[in-house]
């Protein structure tokens, strides 16, 4: 799916006074490409994130998925919209602790429409098949205290996939990891998406990690522009 922002400004309030964290920001992302966000610490890169995936509103401005205008849409239209087509990778991971890595998976895809459709050993085969694509065929039945930090994001990669987003969004993947771990994670993120066709869009402090994207976007002062890191 394309996305497309308009306008998108982002302020909050702090002491009467409003903070500006997002200006004026335009950006079409072309549909199943990858996409980096860059920048340092407070300039912005998650709240746009944030914004782009309907987790957050803006101030002003419009945001667009495919034929969908999430900024027309209400707190439960936009969480609808994200079970359907959209799928999260996130730094800390976000396992559910009480949860085995395989009923991690299966969570987003009970939860979403395709969901409700299959029957609960279809749900369980699809996402024991991504477990055993991510190499944790054996890990199962491990809870997330019992799997190292590359394992758990390994589970979360799975669970991203589970649902066969049109766009996923990566919050930092290998922000938790020493480099070897996350260049592992990295290019199995890279392999599913390539077989999944999402559009995607991480931030990252990782500028190796981000010169392996078809596109580098640098966010500073709120303000974001197109900058050859290359």
């Amino acid at each position: 799916m394309r996305i497309e922002l308009a306008g998108v400004e982002k302020e909050y309030r702090s002491g009467g006074q409003a903070l500006a964290v997002l200006q004026g920001v335009n950006l079409v992302i072309e549909e199943q490409s990858v996409t980096s966000i860059v920048g340092p610490s407070g300039s912005g890169k998650t709240t746009l994130l944030g914004i782009m995936a309907g987790l957050d509103r803006p101030t002003r401005g419009t945001v667009r998925i495919g034929d969908t205008e999430l900024t027309a849409l209400t707190e439960d239209g936009r969480a609808g919209f994200r079970a359907a087509h959209v799928g999260f990778v996130f730094q800390t991971f976000h396992l559910l602790p009480s949860l085995t890595a395989l009923e991690n998976v299966q969570v987003p895809l009970e939860l979403s429409p395709e969901g409700g459709k299959l029957a609960a050993r279809e749900i369980r085969e699809r996402a024991r098949a991504l477990l055993d694509r991510v190499g944790l065929a054996e890990r199962t039945h491990h809870y997330p205290a019992q799997l190292s930090g590359g394992e758990q994001q390994r589970v979360a990669l799975a669970r991203a996939f589970v649902t066969r987003p049109r766009v996923l969004f990566a919050d930092e993947p290998t922000g938790n990891l020493d480099r070897e771990t996350g260049s592992r994670i990295v290019a199995l993120l890279e392999e599913l998406n390539q077989d999944a066709r999402t559009t995607l869009v991480l931030v990252t402090h990782d500028l190796a990690l981000a010169d392996r994207t078809d596109r580098i976007l640098h966010i500073d002062g709120g303000r974001l522009r197109e900058e050859a890191l290359r």
